[in-house]
């Protein structure tokens, strides 16, 4: 947690709108994905397993190549970035010309709202979520801020989800949802922000997030229940007016090639996808 300090201004240099480039989703998914740290000069490096997230930052990109070049031949590592988003990718064909083979993943995609549009729910195409959202209304529900007063129940609602969900049988669930409770343990630290529903007294949603980049919050963590119609619609509507003033657009994260998160993310209308790119170093002899 102490890395924030530095980590933090590092990322703000480069302003990167992708989920990646945030210390909370480095931090929770910390064990999951065997992710380590490092500064070189103003650059932060982040490795996951045997690949890096393009190192966010400032200063000498050559430099910082030839160092990680230079690492990943004494760990006897290939050089791969497994994200970065357009501007990186154009970054390494300028400076290191047949240098990297390049693919992508949309599974991979962030999926970037216009706050307006989802404080508002306004047009056709989201004419359905304004009608869960309506009907929701009618319910005798409460919002809340998280606090600390309130935060255990979140924390009950998430094993509870978990059980209901058969997180056990699915490797996938289960770790995300160890990241949630990472995020919850340490709620406060990491300077999230995030709202809660209770009917009847009880959590029936919570969803928190944080300020990704200058123009963007970043949606981390959004979970429901079932048990009463348009929940998940209804704590979306509630977060984008209650935690989005001043933000342009909201990241609601990438949808794994999972096809049932794919279809709801995409029946939000998203303003665009971030696209993000694969970049292995192949080295200008090794391609002749």
């Amino acid at each position: 947690m102490s890395d924030k300090e530095w980590i933090q201004p590092l990322l703000e240099l480069s302003d990167y709108q992708g989920c990646e480039y945030n210390f909370t989703n480095n931090f929770v998914w910390k064990d999951i994905f065997d992710i380590t740290v490092a500064r070189w000069q103003d650059f932060y490096i982040c490795k996951y397993g045997d690949g890096f997230a393009f190192p966010a930052g400032r200063g000498d990109v050559k430099g910082l190549i030839a160092r990680l070049k230079r690492y990943c031949r004494e760990n006897g590592l290939p050089l791969k970035f497994t994200s970065m988003d357009k501007s990186a990718k154009l970054l390494l064909e300028k400076e290191f010309p047949d240098e990297f083979e390049f693919s992508f993943d949309e599974g991979m995609f962030d999926y970037i709202y216009r706050a307006e549009a989802l404080r508002t729910l306004k047009g056709k195409k989201l004419h359905s979520k304004r009608n869960y959202v309506n009907r929701f209304k009618a319910l005798e529900y409460i919002f809340e801020r998280i606090t600390p007063e309130n935060i255990d129940d979140c924390r009950k609602m998430s094993v509870e989800w978990c059980r209901r969900n058969n997180c056990d049988a699915c490797p996938e669930k289960s770790d995300e949802m160890c990241a949630v409770g990472v995020g919850l343990e340490h709620f406060f630290e990491l300077g999230l922000e995030g709202g809660l529903i209770r009917v009847n007294g009880e959590v029936q949603a919570f969803s928190y997030g944080e300020r990704q980049n200058s123009d963007t919050f970043v949606t981390h963590v959004e979970k429901a229940f079932t048990d009463y119609d348009g929940a998940y619609p209804m704590i979306n509507y509630l977060i984008a007016n209650e935690l989005c003033e001043g933000y342009e657009y909201i990241n609601r994260e990438e949808d794994m090639g999972e096809e049932n998160l794919r279809k709801a993310k995409r029946s939000y209308a998203p303003a665009y996808m971030l696209e993000k790119y694969r970049a292995v170093y192949i080295g200008c002899d090794e391609r002749k």
